[in-house]
């Protein structure tokens, strides 16, 4: 059965952009590895003179230092085209798909003004798209035909228990006609016994009563006179007061009649009402659901969601389908684990297995179809509900526990990875802080191995600090590179950490990268790019100063970091020729080599579909290489398990590692 939790079960909020709002809302050492060290003494310009500011610059620019730690750049962005980077997602067009909604800010949600903005790594282009609905704080994944679902956001911004004026709740609508659904305007009220009102927000539908049959025998056998059964359905929708104050305050449950309905629509529909306070009032989810074309480049309406949900998690499965969980629903409250499943064949919605998880949580399918959910997560939810790491079991619905998680109450707003190459099934978490505003933060990371019989996470290497928000990318060499973050609840303080590095985990172990020059916290994403690069977007801190008097401000700049082995042998990089654009019957690709001898690997790349420091997409798959003279064949491992379907990158890479621009295949 679910984990089914209490209604009230948020833990923290999300303040907005004003000044109540913002005055609202380590313990290991630094990596000892060489070249660190100088990195960790240059990452703070604010902090040092001059002189050695003046040194740095020449120091980073140089060669040789490029081709040890790669460089920085900052994408140039037209201001007409420049947005709050709130998801971001990589589409088998090349192109990246940046998605705002009203981007945390409650005026453009106000006005209904919506971003979406497609964006062209090669030519640097920029495209407006029109967006339909707020997909801030939506849930996506990669659909097999290459589109991708992007399914839930914002219906109403929340309230912070000083701001609420008028008392809501939750009014669960019922209706016992099985001959018509109902549907009920945004505005229509509903009234007590003893008077009192409240107008719902939304529009909501409230489908037909369901009809049974109930047949019964005598002792001879013999049917006895059928009876019909109707059970009402029900629907729920968020009202509020037609007054201010107390008095409309109610914690009894009482039945309400639905103004401006008369006779038997009266009798059969009436609402019922739940808890109805002054209480802070939660971000509230919509049910909305969209496919993205890439060729056409526009949002294509689906069946919506049967749960609305704001900060949900969408993971793809073995099948195709896509599996939602979590979020904060209609009323703004936690989802007690009505999970739902996307079948991209009919563009419909049915149940999912029943299970609860706190917003945002990262779940990587793994070989055999079970989804391992390493604690990683991004925020609403109890600290002592679903918090504990473990494999799920789709089929069965059964969950078993992983142990040895070292810092287990500092996993919100931790990164998580499935480590390269796939087929080793290790997944690996890092950093993390404490539940809502919590001040901690960790250095950890850990690293489990889902192939053992009894799987149990062991300590990785430190992050040079404690760290939330971390972004982390697999790469091309199998390597995860990890960036930014911030010691502190979104970037407080000015605890931005402007420091990068890889992690190997054929060493188990990391290397310094070349510093980024832009801080990125909450709201910050990063990706792959199909020419071996990665582009770092968006990050929303409370404040813009140490003291944190001044309020925070979107950062709206792009940087795209460039690795080493790109700096030093980027003109005599491998080139795959031409070749097809999907695998054949026995899973099979030849493409055309100039010099397939210097080919050593390939990796078959899923594109991110990124948010929240939540990537489940992004996976590396091994991949075996033939030779002939002129070309190369690759095999993809049948196992769709492990390969689910879908477009992918491919790369391949020479004895140093160096990487190709990768070729686009498609996996059915």
């Amino acid at each position: 059965m679910a984990h089914r939790l209490p209604k009230k079960t948020k833990t923290h909020r999300l303040p907005k952009k004003t000044e109540a709002h913002r005055l609202s809302k380590t313990k290991r050492t630094a990596l000892g590895i060489g070249g660190v060290a100088v990195l960790a003494g240059l990452n703070a310009p604010a902090v040092i003179g001059f002189a050695e500011k003046q040194y740095y610059e020449w120091k980073i620019a140089q060669p040789g230092y490029k081709a040890l730690y790669g460089s920085w750049s900052q994408v140039d962005i037209p201001r007409e085209f420049r947005t709050n980077a709130i998801h971001a997602a990589l589409l088998h067009t090349g192109k990246v798909l940046i998605v705002a909604g009203s981007g945390n800010e409650q005026k453009k949600f106000d006005k209904g003004s919506f971003d979406t903005v497609l964006w062209d790594p090669v030519r640097n282009t920029f495209k407006r798209i029109p967006t339909p609905v707020d997909f801030f704080c939506a849930g996506h994944a990669q659909l097999p035909s290459g589109r991708l679902l992007v399914a839930g956001g914002t219906a109403r911004y929340e309230l912070l228990a000083g701001e609420v004026e008028r008392a809501g709740g939750g009014m669960r609508v019922k209706n016992e006609n099985p001959d018509r659904a109902v549907f009920l305007k945004k505005g229509t009220r509903f009234r007590s016994p003893s008077g009192t009102e409240y107008v719902s927000r939304f529009d909501v539908t409230v489908p037909r009563a369901k009809r049974a049959f109930d047949i019964t025998y005598d002792a001879a056998g013999v049917m006895r006179p059928w009876r019909t059964k109707v059970t009402a359905s029900e629907a729920r929708v968020f009202v509020e007061a037609v007054g201010k104050g107390p008095r409309f305050v109610t914690d009894q449950q009482a039945q309400y009649e639905i103004v401006g309905l008369t006779g038997r629509a009266a009798d059969d529909t009436y609402g019922l009402s739940e808890k109805i306070t002054l209480d802070k009032q939660d971000f509230q989810g919509i049910r909305a659901a969209y496919e993205f074309d890439p060729v056409a480049e526009k949002y294509v309406p689906v069946a919506p969601m049967a749960k609305a949900r704001w900060y949900p998690t969408l993971v793809g499965l073995q099948d195709g389908r896509v599996l939602a969980v979590s979020g904060l629903d209609d009323v703004g409250v936690v989802d007690p684990g009505d999970n739902e499943i996307y079948d991209p064949a009919t563009r419909k919605w049915k149940p999912g297995p029943e299970r609860y998880f706190p917003t945002y949580p990262a779940l990587f399918l793994t070989k055999g179809g079970k989804l391992f959910y390493p604690a990683s997560n991004a925020g609403y939810g109890p600290a002592d509900a679903g918090r504990v790491p473990g494999l799920w079991d789709l089929r069965t619905n059964t969950f078993e526990k992983v142990p040895g998680l070292t810092d287990a109450d500092r996993t919100e707003t931790s990164a998580s990875v499935l480590l390269p190459p796939a087929q080793d099934q290790k997944v690996m978490i890092l950093g993390g802080g404490g539940v809502g505003e919590s001040r901690k933060s960790t250095s950890r990371t850990a690293v489990v191995d889902l192939k053992q019989d009894s799987p149990a996470f062991q300590d990785g290497p430190d992050l040079p600090q404690g760290t939330r928000y971390l972004n982390s990318v697999i790469m091309p060499d199998d390597t995860v590179f990890t960036s930014n973050g911030s010691r502190d609840y979104r970037g407080r303080s000015a605890s931005n950490i402007l420091k990068a590095q890889f992690y190997d985990p054929r060493t188990n172990s990391f290397r310094g990268a070349a510093a980024p020059r832009v801080g990125r916290n909450y709201h910050s994403e990063a990706l792959l790019l199909p020419d071996g690069r990665v582009a770092t977007f968006g990050s929303d801190p409370l404040f813009d100063d140490q003291r944190n008097t001044k309020l925070g401000h979107f950062e709206q700049r792009m940087e795209i970091y460039t690795p080493p082995r790109l700096h030093e042998y980027g003109k005599d990089r491998p080139v795959l020729g031409d070749g097809p654009r999907e695998t054949d019957a026995k899973g099979r690709a030849t493409f055309a080599a100039a010099h397939p001898e210097r080919i050593v690997a390939a990796r078959l790349m899923r594109p991110s579909a990124v948010t929240h420091s939540t990537d489940v997409e992004q996976r590396s798959i091994a991949l075996e290489v033939t030779r002939t003279r002129d070309s190369i064949t690759v095999d993809v491992p049948s196992d769709r398990t492990l390969v689910p379907p879908g477009w992918y990158m491919l790369f391949v890479t020479d004895a140093r590692g160096t990487p190709s621009v990768a070729k686009w295949i498609q996996v059915r």
